[in-house]
Order: structure tokens, then sequence, then C-alpha cells
């Protein structure tokens, strides 16, 4: 009878002993909260009596009966005879270790700042205490206020495993997670899509955009349908726009964008919008030397050439005429959808006054007119339908040799001029001054016969001859093989040198003289 109940007790304890964990001061077990107290908490750690754990050591969530947590085996026993536990000594401890393996395989980690101290500041990272140096913080031009206790990632860049302590850097941590943003968006980014960002940078050929993470270039061509002379008509830096993904590449780093691509393509129609002949009204927008530049609608431009201005009006400059913003009706000449060019006339609007020069101004016939302009070769003329016609300097005078026009004609001058010939295919009227006087030569001829001799001035020397005057406004050239080139060397304007007439070309209206006597 004693056997039995001996093999009974002895049942019983093996089974007490089998339920009860085997657990060893030191390390971290697990536990369930049992019981809330006001200052303290019943842990259940599967041990023959229950650990008892401050309050204080529990997260509000954490504080729940039943809620299994991990915690730290500091005594088996105390003096009272429970088990002695730390909830923070094993977050502690399982943050330490999470933070070795986190320092090896670059995994940032998240923590807050909690002081500010000399050269950086102390930051809790799952319960351990970090230094992050003011070098590695990247909290450049940012207020303590909104730096202290606010969450950060971080990166691990240096560990003590001895002194349990860690060196933080939140700019590698920046660069990482800028490279995770990158290649998201990378990811997500496809031709044609459209992609939300803000205005970077401008420069003259175009916007740098920033799409979260990742810069693209929207391009000056691509801002607009209509012209624009630089980037900062459309967008300014920090606007938030809406773009169009045109191109990517990855390999380079370059994304192309689109603003205009987002609305309707005003060339798509333009036949149908304006047709050739009709007339249309815009606004000049650019004015360059070859001619001024009209918006008919928003994205919509046509070029008055300078030769579409005027019938009869030479255009050298066409600001002299126009300004931006002023409001223009043309004529459309011409359309080409392909080129995106519009061919505009203002000159097409009025009769061409040409077509009724050659009975206007009949060959001979004396007209009057005022002096428009020069050039070396002759002068201009405005006559009275404002058609031009141009004296050249050889009609100019029948004896007199020009150098300039304007050594006979001056600006604004009115003059009767004779209608020498009308080209209206070419739109050329020839002018003679001259003409309206006879024709002096053949007396000239019957004066100076030839081997006649007298006494010249010289007037000039060129590579060909000498120049003398034989009397106002009559002069005759000593050709360079009937002077001697020492005679020649010793001359000059304004010397008298004796000559004699070796030749007069009435047709030509020359005299060729010759200084050997």
């Amino acid at each position: 009878m004693s056997e039995i109940k001996s093999d009974t007790h002895s049942e019983l304890e093996q089974l007490y002993n089998d339920s009860i964990k085997i657990i060893k001061e030191g390390h971290v077990v697990t536990g369930k909260i049992v019981s809330i107290k006001s200052k303290e908490v019943l842990v259940d750690v599967g041990f023959k009596s229950e650990g008892i754990v401050p309050i204080t050591e529990f997260s509000q969530q954490d504080l729940e009966v039943g809620k299994e947590l991990e915690f730290y085996l500091e005594s088996i026993e105390n003096d009272a005879g429970n088990i002695v536990l730390s909830r923070e000594k094993a977050i502690s401890i399982q943050g330490w270790d999470k933070i070795v393996k986190f320092s090896h395989d670059g995994t940032l980690v998240e923590g807050r700042p909690v002081k500010k101290v000399k050269g950086g500041f102390l930051v809790d990272v799952m319960g351990i205490e970090g230094f992050l140096p003011l070098s590695l913080s990247a909290f450049k031009n940012i207020a303590d206020k909104d730096i202290l206790y606010k969450p950060f990632q971080f990166k691990i860049v240096k560990v003590n495993n001895l002194r349990r302590s860690i060196i933080l850097s939140r700019r590698e941590a920046v660069q990482k997670e800028k490279d995770v943003a990158k290649d998201r968006i990378w990811q997500e980014l496809k031709i044609g899509s459209v992609a939300s960002g803000s205005v970077k940078a401008i420069t003259d050929f175009g916007a740098f955009i920033d799409l979260g993470g990742v810069d693209g270039l929207l391009h000056i061509t691509d801002m607009s349908w209509s012209k624009i002379s630089h980037p900062s008509e459309i967008v300014a830096l920090g606007d938030k726009i809406e773009v169009v993904i045109l191109n990517l590449d990855r390999e380079a780093g370059k994304i192309s964008l689109g603003l205009k691509q987002r609305m309707p393509d005003p060339w798509a129609d333009i036949v149908s919008k304006f047709t050739v002949g009709s007339k249309v009204r815009g606004k000049v927008v650019n004015i360059l030397p070859y001619g001024v530049f009209v918006e008919l609608e928003k994205g919509i431009e046509g070029l008055v050439h300078v030769s579409e201005i005027s019938w009869t009006k030479r255009i050298n400059n066409p600001g002299e005429m126009f300004a931006v913003g002023d409001m223009l009706e043309t004529q459309i000449i011409s359309v080409d959808k392909d080129s995106r060019r519009i061919s505009l006339s203002l000159k097409q609007l009025e009769q061409n006054p040409w077509l009724e020069a050659e009975v206007k101004y009949p060959q001979g016939s004396t007209v009057s007119g005022k002096v428009r302009g020069f050039t070396d070769y002759g002068a201009f003329v405005e006559l009275d339908s404002s058609l031009e016609g141009m004296i050249h300097v050889s009609d100019m005078s029948w004896t007199k040799r020009i150098g300039h026009p304007q050594d006979v004609l001056k600006k604004g001058q009115k003059v009767d001029v004779q209608v020498l010939s009308v080209d209206a295919q070419n739109r050329r009227i020839a002018l003679g001054l001259k003409q309206l006087q006879d024709n002096p030569w053949p007396k000239i001829a019957e004066k100076y016969p030839l081997e006649t001799a007298l006494e010249a001035e010289v007037v000039s020397l060129t590579d060909f001859g000498v120049f003398v005057k034989l009397e106002d406004e009559l002069e005759g050239l000593i050709y360079s093989s009937e002077i001697d080139k020492d005679t020649v060397s010793k001359l000059k304007p304004g010397d008298k040198i004796q000559v004699k007439i070796i030749k007069v070309d009435v047709e030509q209206a020359k005299i060729g003289l010759t200084a050997r006597i």
C-alpha cells in the first residue's frame, strides 16, 4: 500500500515539473498579462509563480489582460517570492539585436531626436540611445521645435557592441529615400501618361519639372502651341503643373515632358478654319527683319512677309511700321498644315497700282516726286501715286561726274524728272534728271575738236588715269598711257597741266586727253 502511494506522488510531481517552463535569469521570455493594478502588472511566464512588472514600463496600447509580450527575466525569485521581470529591458535587448542586423543590411530605422547636445542630437531608436552628428543630420535651416520628438528615418552608420551605442545618419537616409522614390517613380512612369510635378528650374530652352524625386525636361517647344520667346511666359518657379510623358530614357536618366500635348492641336482642322483668299484679323506678336508674325487665334500664327506689306514701298525694317500688339486685317494667301505655316498679305487688300503704272506714267512724260532715299548708284523718288522710281547716277547730269547721289540731291527734296521706262512686271520705273535739259555733247564736240590744246585743272588721280576739269561741270580723262609716271607722281588736285583732245565720245559722254604734247 505504501509503495502505491509513493508511485502516485512521484507521478504527480513529474507532471507538475513538466508543466513548468525551464526559464533562466538574464533571458528574454514570453509572458501573458493576467492582471493590471495601479502600479504594477502581473505576468504569467509559465512558472510556478507570476512575475511583477512596474506599470510605467508599458505603453498604453500594451496594457491589456491576456496580451502576450516579451519580458527580460531579472530574477527567478525576489524576497517576496515573486519573479522579477522587465518590459523595457526586453525591448532594449530585442531592439539591439535588430539594430545590429539593420546596421549590416542597411535597413533604415525610425527614431525620434530627444535632445540637442554639443555636435548633434541624441536619438531614441527602439529604446536605444543613438547619436546623430550635425554633419550627418540634414537638418539645415530647420528649427529645433520641428526636429525634437518628431519621427525620422535614419541609417545606422556605426555600432559599438561593447557600449551599446550607435551613430546615425539622416543625410544617408534621405538619399536612400530619394533613391527608393526614384526607382518607384521610374516604375510608375509610362509614355503617354499624365504626371504631376512642380517647376524646379527655368532656363532659356525650357523648364525642369520635379516629378516627386526625379526631374524631367519640359522643352520650350512643348510648352505651348503658340510661339513663345521664353519659358517664363508659361511657367514660374514653384508652379504645380500636370504634364504628359513624351519619352523615357532610364539609362541616360532623361525624361521628356509636354504641356501643350494636354490641349487639342489647333492645327488639326486648320484648312477648314482658314481658307485661302479670306480676310482675317489678328494681333502682331513678333517682328523680324523679314516680316511680321500675326496671331490669328491661340496657337495659330501667320507671317506677313516684307514683300507682302506694300505694293510700292521698299520695307527694310518692319519695326518702323508696326509694333507688337497692333491689330491688323490681312488676307490669307497660303496654308501649309504639314509645315504649320500660314502666309498672310496686307497689300493684297489694296488695288495693285502697278497695273496702271504704264498708262499713268508714259515714257518721256515729266512728273514730280519727292526724294525718299539713296543707294550708291542712285536716288529713289516717290511719285504721287506712292509708286517709286529711281534716278541712276548716270542720269543725273550730262557732264558732271557724280561720286554719290547725295552730291546732287537731298532727302525730302521735290524734283521734276522724266520717265525713261516703266517695267510693271518687275515693278521698276526709271527716271531721269538730266533728260529735262538738252544734251550738250554735240555742242561740246564742236567746241573741243580733236588736237585742241588747252590748260586744265587736276581733279583726281586714279589707277587708270587723271581726271581734269576743262570748264565748270565738264571733265576729261588723261589716259594712264598718255602721261608719264614721273609726271603723275608729282601731281595733286588743283595743279594745272597742259593737255590735248584726242577723243570726244558724244554717245558715251566722255572726253579723252593726252599730256604728251
